[in-house]
């Protein structure tokens, strides 16, 4: 058996996550799938483009953390983010990593959750943390709100997904709702989707019965899709596609000796995946300027459960 052969076949044996997207791709990216030139061509991309440190995360900490195989928090942000625009995180998750017990722990945080935005003294909405400051704001504003220690962060660019959508060529979801939105229809049922038509999927609220929360699972259901074609692809041209699709739609601090140690001490986490969505009530508060605010109110009792859930695998 020749060597890219043993690589094929070790490949084929490491499950892809299912976990959002951002960090499914950076384990894949840690992997040195089928040849050197994809291996090399990975750890430039992001050890030069995306890799970018946040003072809010002692890294030093961190990788001594990473280095002991000790649990692990990583914050991921996926952010609406277009041209002349900075954007706001449109999904906020904790991913907790607990080796000792092989148990991965995906907790959401509504977006609309009102809280103190870290570094700027006042309340507003926990998606408006990115805007104001980017991952370094988004970072301290969610460790203040869970009372938490983040040990990394992963920043997807949602316009990213649809050129990675039409890098593998189309996926597939589950639809559990039927609607038109004007350009498509989605039937209930299996949907075949390309860039352009999973962005319009993804992004839908208003027709959807459970509105933001509705969207958050199609999220989803689309990071699903992405890993089931992933996991199929075997063109080196179309693997080196993905990495610069990523390296330019994509920031995190982790590095890529980070990634490769993540992939060996905490793949067995995968075994036993917990997800929670964090509940609360809706109210409109009035603003500076008088007018009437959505804002999703979550209830101390459940800022301490999941404060719970997060450290009680400390």
């Amino acid at each position: 058996m020749t060597r890219t052969e043993k690589n094929r076949n070790k490949k084929s044996k490491k499950r892809w996550l299912r976990i959002p997207l951002a960090i499914i791709l950076l384990i894949v990216l840690g992997a040195g799938a089928y040849a050197f030139s994809i291996y090399h061509n990975a750890k430039v991309t992001v050890n030069n483009k995306m890799h970018e440190q946040v003072n809010s995360i002692d890294h030093n900490i961190t990788k001594k953390k990473l280095k002991a195989t000790k649990p692990l928090n990583i914050l991921l942000l996926g952010v609406d983010e277009r041209e002349n625009d900075k954007g706001r995180s449109d999904a906020l998750m904790v991913l907790s990593l607990d080796p000792v017990h092989a148990k991965m722990q995906l907790i959401s945080i509504p977006r609309d959750t009102r809280t103190t935005i870290v570094g700027k003294g006042f309340e507003d909405k926990i998606n408006h943390a990115y805007a104001y400051g980017g991952s370094d704001m988004s970072v301290a504003t969610v460790e203040n709100f869970l009372d938490i220690d983040l040990d990394y962060y992963v920043q997807m660019n949602m316009e990213g997904l649809q050129e990675l959508v039409d890098q593998l060529g189309t996926i597939s979801v589950d639809n559990d709702i039927a609607w038109n939105d004007g350009k498509y229809e989605f039937d209930k049922g299996p949907v075949e989707m390309d860039g352009d038509k999973t962005m319009h999927f993804v992004r839908m609220r208003k027709q959807d019965p459970d509105g933001d929360f509705g969207r958050t699972k199609r999220q989803r259901q689309v990071i699903e899709g992405i890993v089931n074609r992933g996991a199929s692809v075997g063109s080196v041209s179309k693997i080196n596609g993905l990495i610069d699709i990523m390296g330019n739609n994509m920031t995190t601090n982790l590095d890529f000796d980070d990634m490769k140690k993540l992939l060996k001490g905490y793949k067995d986490t995968r075994k036993n995946i917990i997800s929670y969505q964090m509940e609360g009530n809706g109210s409109n508060i009035k603003n500076d300027q008088g007018q009437d605010v959505y804002y999703l109110i979550v209830p101390d009792e459940e800022v301490s459960k999941v404060h719970g859930m997060i450290t009680d695998i400390k």
